[in-house]
């Protein structure tokens, strides 16, 4: 790859710290898409120990790639998009690995040919994850930004594919908790909390 080829795709990925998502961060603003994509990356591996049959390398890279086609259509909310959004976020994806050199363009290529059709574990990991992290991003956000119907999104969002892994089914379990505590609490206890569970954040 050329370095003007690798700094022309840079330049449009920059485009996904720009395009913002429906979530807010705990401090009030609104997320990106690259801060999404970011996090899910780093929760692959933090459970790369828990999935040592699966090569979660690529499960890594799916989580950095999955949302690459919002630099050209921006950030569409879940319960707003259709399966037209769907077909045009992929075709922008298609269109953008279409400008890299070959390997790389094949390889990427069956990466998301392979992550939209959730053909294997390490896909079917990074969805699962994929929906997790958004949860947990609006048990982040201030309660108040949160519509009426995301009180019952966030209960179930992502339950139906953590469940066929105890692991996974664990986790997504302990953000259903966290959703109950602030639900009930009616503001955003979690954010004291998660700094006195959090002894790493110096």
């Amino acid at each position: 790859m050329t370095p003007e080829t690798m700094l022309q795709f840079l330049h449009t990925a920059e485009l996904l710290k720009c395009r913002t998502r429906h979530s807010y961060t705990s401090s009030g603003r609104h997320e990106s898409v690259a801060e999404h994509s970011w996090r899910t990356a780093l929760m692959a591996e933090l459970l790369r120990p828990e999935f040592p049959q699966l090569d979660m390398d690529r499960v890594v890279t799916m989580c950095l790639l999955h949302d690459l086609g919002e630099a050209v259509t921006g950030d569409i909310p879940t319960f707003e998009k259709t399966k037209t959004d769907e077909e045009t976020e992929e075709a922008a994806i298609f269109r953008l690995l279409a400008a890299l050199p070959q390997p790389t363009r094949s390889r990427m290529e069956a990466l998301f040919d392979e992550m939209l059709a959730l053909g294997s574990a390490e896909a079917r990991l990074y969805k699962a994850l994929d929906r997790m992290e958004a949860v947990i991003s609006h048990n982040e956000a201030p309660l108040e930004t949160w519509l009426p119907l995301e009180y019952d999104l966030q209960r179930t969002y992502g339950v139906r594919e953590a469940a066929s892994d105890p692991t996974l089914a664990a986790l997504r379990a302990a953000v259903l908790r966290e959703t109950e505590e602030k639900i009930a609490a009616g503001t955003e206890p979690a954010k004291e909390n998660r700094a006195a569970k959090t002894p790493l954040c110096l």
